[in-house]
Formats: structure tokens, sequence, C-alpha cells
């Protein structure tokens, strides 16, 4: 996915805000590649009139992007998202090999080889492929089984809570205002233009800010490989209104409780809300995996 896609879909999706200044290296850093794209990306979107450009400040947020940008980014996702949604399913069914190389990817699907090129760029950027050393590709693990998922959000169920509790536990104000921010801002986004991984992207970054206050760097590496590794699942779960709604107002339940200094109350909203999201999301994947044994006999 192209820079300015990325930008547009953190715009749309809350975590980057109307207003908001957006400098080069800022965007690097978030997406973990060079600034000569990123300015190549601010410039277009300049000209496209989503982000303004004021003297010797930089570039910020428009207060309202155009109507037709939203309509062209919707176009162009749905036709990414669909052949990015094949290759994920084809991992998780086991229908593609482990290692595999582009050309082998190109015969089996019939993409281009920018398309191939772009898909497993976007796959290693979301954890689950990697170049191999010399040629080729492989995919990682991921929670491919029910029972891998609900093993996953039990695990989060055992270290997030916890996190919450140890003696180094410290809050930043600045990291749960940013934080609410985020979260309310997806409460008034518009669900048509929404982007699935963008959703997603920002649910993961509440809870690994979180954890990271425990000072705990052990903690939060658990839970960004975890979180790479349930990825694949979640994409397959409907994003609708009613479940982001309730999304965000537990988590800005748990910011309000860290604002107020209760953290141990804090620390059991966290296990409430996490058990809530396993009772929700787990008969879904047992329900795709029921599917998947049923479309193979």
């Amino acid at each position: 996915m192209k820079i300015s896609q990325r930008l547009l879909h953190d715009i749309l999706s809350g975590a980057l805000d109307s207003g908001q200044h957006i400098s080069a290296q800022q965007v690097a850093d978030r997406y973990g590649v060079s600034r000569t794209p990123v300015r190549e990306a601010l410039v277009n979107l300049e000209q496209q009139d989503v982000l303004v450009r004021q003297e010797n400040r930089g570039y910020f947020v428009a207060d309202k992007l155009p109507q037709t940008i939203k309509d062209q980014l919707a176009a162009t996702d749905d036709a990414e998202t669909s052949d990015y949604q094949r290759l994920a399913h084809d991992w998780l069914t086991n229908e593609i090999a482990e290692e595999v190389t582009e050309q082998a990817l190109r015969q089996r699907y019939g993409w281009t080889k920018a398309k191939v090129g772009e898909l497993l760029v976007r796959a290693a950027r979301e954890g689950w492929a990697e170049r191999k050393e010399g040629y080729g590709w492989r995919f990682l693990p991921v929670a491919k089984t029910p029972e891998a998922f609900d093993e996953i959000y039990r695990f989060r169920l055992a270290i997030e809570p916890a996190a919450m509790l140890e003696p180094s536990f410290e809050l930043d104000r600045k990291v749960l205002d940013e934080q609410r921010r985020i979260q309310e801002g997806m409460l008034e986004i518009d669900m048509d233009v929404a982007h699935g991984q963008s959703l997603l992207e920002n649910g993961s970054l509440f809870h690994e800010e979180i954890i990271k206050l425990s000072g705990n760097p052990f903690f939060l590496m658990a839970l960004q490989r975890v979180n790479r590794m349930r990825r694949l699942m979640e994409y397959r779960a409907e994003i609708n209104r009613e479940r982001l709604v309730e999304q965000c107002t537990e988590h800005l339940e748990i910011l309000s409780l860290l604002e107020r200094g209760n953290i141990v109350d804090a620390s059991y909203r966290m296990r409430q809300h996490l058990s809530g999201a396993l009772k929700r999301k787990s008969p879904l994947t047992w329900s795709w995996a029921a599917d998947a044994t049923g479309s193979e006999r």
C-alpha cells in the first residue's frame, strides 16, 4: 500500500486528526520507511487538498477531505483488499506452501510482478511473511485455528491486566491524551470509508501503549508478537458500527480510570474488556473453521 494511502487511512480512522501537524520524519518513523517516499506522498496529498502546507511550518491535515478522495480511496481499497485477503485466506487454509517464490505466486493467481511484490511487502509489514536469504519468501506462523485464536486471547487475559499492576507501571498523561483522542476520533468516523486495517491497528496500538506503561519491555514484546499472529483472523471479522462503538467505549472507560489514578480498577476493567472480546469473537472463528472443513469435503 502506498504511503499516501496509509496516511489517508490514518486520517479517516481518527489516528491523525484534522489540523494536526504532519512531518516527513514523523511519518517515516510511523511506517518504518525512508523520508524520500514520504516527501513525495506529502506533496501528492497537498495537491489533492488532503494536506495544507504552511510556509515555514510544514504540512497539516485539512479540516475537511474532498468527497472525491474518499470515493477513489474506497475503490482502490476494494481491489487491493480482495487480492490481499485471497492470499491470506489461502495461507490460513494451507492452500499455499510455507515457502514460495514470487514467480510461483504470479502463476497461481495471474497477478503482475508489481502486484505480487506489493502484497508480499504488506504481508511482511503486518508480520506474517518474510523474505528468505537469497531467494524466495517464507510465510510465518499465525493463528490459523480457532483453538490458537482462543489461546492468544487467554494469554492476553493473563498478561495485560497483570502488566498494569507492575511496580514499575507509571502513568504518562501524554500517552493517555493521545489514545483518548484516537478512540474518540474513531467514534466519529464514516464507516463507509473506514478501512478495517487502520481500525484494527488503532485497537492494537491502544493495548500496546497501555502495556508499555508497565516499564517491563517483555510484556510489550509478547503482546506485539501475539497481535501480529492474530491479525489475519481478525481481518475476517466484519467491523460494524456496533462493534466499533463497544470497543472504543470500553477503551475510553479504561482511560478514564487511569486518568483518575485508579490503576487497580483499570486492570480489572481491562480483564473484563478482553474477556468480552473473546466471548464475541470466539464463535466467529469456530464458525469459519467449520465452514472451511465443510468446503474441503
